[in-house]
């Protein structure tokens, strides 16, 4: 198997705590053939679609440490046709770049893409929760997203709750998340010029979100892979940060699945599958979902660490699975057509 992973250079990666490095790993284990690009890496040739890839070389000996493994790898550069390879694997950061979808349209049809380009058109910003019509608030949270600053004004006044969180609509890894206070409302007004008018003039859509108790003492990654959880950890925020992402300085600690968190994801598995989105990360807080990361979710290296297992390998032998469908379909269609052809 061939596999191109989309997503930020290889000199960014994390050695010690990156998913995708992880993956990469695994994949290079297996024998199969890696490369990465980035989405500025695409390009067209004679119509057909190729990328500059960074190929990272076959070894004998995979060493079994992801630092060790980052340290030893030798790499050469490529410019490859993105059809060529069984798989590409999204992993590029949001937001998430309209162009990059348009080069991988043409290439849809030949190569199993993790996750859907549709898929990620439709979720790959916070809006995508709506879709799964919970109009009583049972599985998500009170929500409004405007760039209305009068109306937001107004439905903080109006919440019964003391506090609120805002956040700007395509951030990611817990950038621009507030926690807002009535108490502070002379603060509130100052604060959604900032995140809503930009110095051209133009405007951005902020999200609005109920608080929900608890949310102080962290949230809970779940991955879900095919529509199933198959890891989850709780996420701890720092001393001085309300928010527990690990990138804004949060800790990770087990968790086992409650019986709502379950419910949960057998609610919303059908459609993720249903929508490609094969590989996702899910933010949940007091069994209330806060947010769907589908471009490139994380958490598999602190889970492996906090659970000593190695949920890498299900994800790739996920593909693999796919990969073969793929081909054993491929060669009934040829066999048939041969029969045809023959008659």
């Amino acid at each position: 198997m061939n596999i191109c992973f989309l997503m930020y250079p290889w000199e960014d990666i994390d050695p010690e705590n990156d998913t995708s490095l992880a993956l990469i790993h695994e994949c290079v284990k297996r024998n199969h053939g890696v490369a990465i690009c980035t989405p500025a890496n695409l390009t067209i040739r004679n119509s057909v679609t190729n990328a500059f890839c960074t190929v990272i070389n076959r070894m004998e000996k995979v060493p079994a440490n992801l630092k060790t493994f980052y340290k030893n790898a030798s790499i050469r550069e490529e410019m490859l046709p993105l059809a060529g390879f069984d798989v590409i694997f999204m992993r590029a950061n949001p937001p998430l770049d309209p162009i990059m979808l348009n080069f991988l349209d043409s290439v849809k049809d030949d190569v199993f893409i993790v996750n859907s380009l549709q898929g990620l058109r439709e979720a790959n910003n916070k809006l995508y929760t709506a879709a799964f019509g919970d109009s009583h608030n049972n599985i998500i949270p009170v929500t409004h997203v405007s760039k209305n600053k009068n109306y937001l004004i107004r439905q903080i006044k109006e919440s019964a709750a003391e506090k609120m969180i805002l956040k700007p609509l395509n951030g990611f890894g817990g950038s621009g998340v507030i926690l807002i206070e009535k108490s502070a409302m002379s603060n509130i007004k100052s604060l959604l010029d900032f995140y809503v008018t930009n110095s051209d003039g133009s405007s951005n859509y902020v999200i609005l979100q109920e608080y929900i108790e608890g949310a102080d003492q962290g949230d809970v990654r779940i991955l879900i892979l095919n529509g199933e959880p198959i890891g989850a950890m709780r996420r701890v925020p720092g001393s001085d940060d309300h928010r527990s992402n690990v990138s804004a300085g949060g800790s990770v600690a087990k968790h086992t699945l409650t019986k709502q968190e379950k419910a949960l994801c057998k609610q919303i598995g059908p459609k993720l599958v249903k929508d490609g989105l094969y590989f996702v990360g899910i933010d949940v807080i007091g069994g209330k979902l806060v947010e769907v990361n589908v471009m490139s979710p994380g958490g598999i290296t602190y889970m492996n660490k906090v659970y000593k297992t190695k949920i890498q390998c299900k994800v790739i032998d996920f593909i693999e699975s796919k990969v073969i469908d793929k081909l054993k379909a491929f060669d009934r269609r040829s066999r048939l057509r041969n029969e045809v052809e023959n008659a």
